[in-house]
């Protein structure tokens, strides 16, 4: 998946006294009555993520990530997205060149007002935090599947009942290759990570020339068992309102055991939702699990990220937040 920054990314800067005062739970404060969105399916997510699996680990250059690449495009299509294929290369820390296809669907497409949901669909290719096997192949369930799975049954949501607003879902490719240790040199060729080469590569060429988003959610390890999602700094320092209103929303509709509105591991998560504010300027959350003080979940980066440990409760509560924005904008 991706890794911690120690010191806070040079963008984010100091994060605000406001911040820290977040440390108690927040009251909802939503007076609008709500519009109920349709009915999100968590066994369908839980089968598109068995699916995902079933191909093996989706990592770049491999068969099982080609085979991937053709049914979450078929999928999309299914579900009467207009899909847009981002081809590209580039190359990973060690110097290997990689194919790389971010995977966009969109949806309503003449509507002005769109908002942005987006997950990785690519697979670590080393457990590098697993003590027994550091180097050996693990599924992704959880770090990468679990977010496509829940986009991929909002897709046949929308596909039934279009919401009033424009949706974009975007697959980013390339973003769990990173370098794990951080002594690798630093990346060139304009690359500012050697994390997130999809999302990089997307806020810099999008599907649609001057394309923007009224906002973006980004979905990444959304599927463990007793999930916990806090606030991010780069979330709470580029799209605080934004985030507000989700987690206000999640309270809303009973999910605050899982929404936390406090700020998690204070310093910059390196995650796709970074250069989608900072070089798209598209004010983006991340809607990411993290277990305080200082950690993911216990299978993040090994063998164990499977498909034991993924919890369709947490699917449910992910996919109604998100549906339940989307229905009320």
């Amino acid at each position: 998946m991706k890794q911690f920054v120690l010191a806070l990314l040079v963008f984010l800067g100091v994060l605000s006294c406001a911040c820290s005062g977040r440390s108690s739970q927040t009251k909802n404060t939503e007076t609008k009555a709500l519009v109920k969105a349709p009915d999100f399916n968590a066994d369908n997510a839980y089968d598109f993520i068995q699916k995902q699996i079933d191909f093996g680990p989706r990592v770049p250059n491999t068969k099982a990530h080609r085979k991937a690449k053709a049914w979450l495009q078929g999928t999309l299509e299914s579900f009467g997205a207009r899909v847009y294929m981002q081809d590209f290369e580039d190359y990973v820390f060690d110097g290997t060149k990689v194919s790389l296809t971010n995977i966009i669907g969109s949806y309503n497409p003449e509507q002005k007002k769109r908002i942005l949901l987006a997950a990785h669909w690519d697979t670590r290719p080393f457990a590098d935090h697993d003590t027994e096997n550091p180097m050996g192949s693990l599924d992704g369930a959880n770090d990468g599947a679990s977010g496509v799975g829940v986009l991929l049954e909002v897709a046949r949501v929308i596909n039934e009942k279009a919401p009033d607003v424009g949706v974009d879902i975007i697959f980013f490719d390339g973003e769990d290759w990173g370098d794990g240790d951080g002594e690798a040199p630093s990346p060139t060729g304009g690359k500012e990570s050697w994390w997130c080469l999809g999302s990089q590569y997307w806020s810099k060429n999008k599907h649609i020339p001057n394309y923007s988003a009224y906002y973006g959610i980004l979905l990444d390890m959304v599927g463990a068992s007793n999930a916990t999602f806090y606030y991010d700094g780069v979330s709470q320092q580029n799209a605080a309102s934004v985030m507000k209103k989700v987690w206000n929303r999640a309270a809303t509709l009973g999910h605050e055991a899982y929404f936390i509105p406090k700020l998690g591991f204070s310093s910059g998560i390196m995650d796709d939702h970074v250069f989608l504010n900072k070089t798209a300027r598209i004010p983006t959350i991340d809607i990411i699990d993290f277990r305080p003080p200082n950690s993911f979940t216990p299978v993040w980066h090994t063998t164990k990220d499977d498909m034991d440990g993924i919890d369709k409760a947490t699917l449910k509560v992910v996919g109604e937040v998100v549906l339940s924005m989307l229905y009320n904008e």
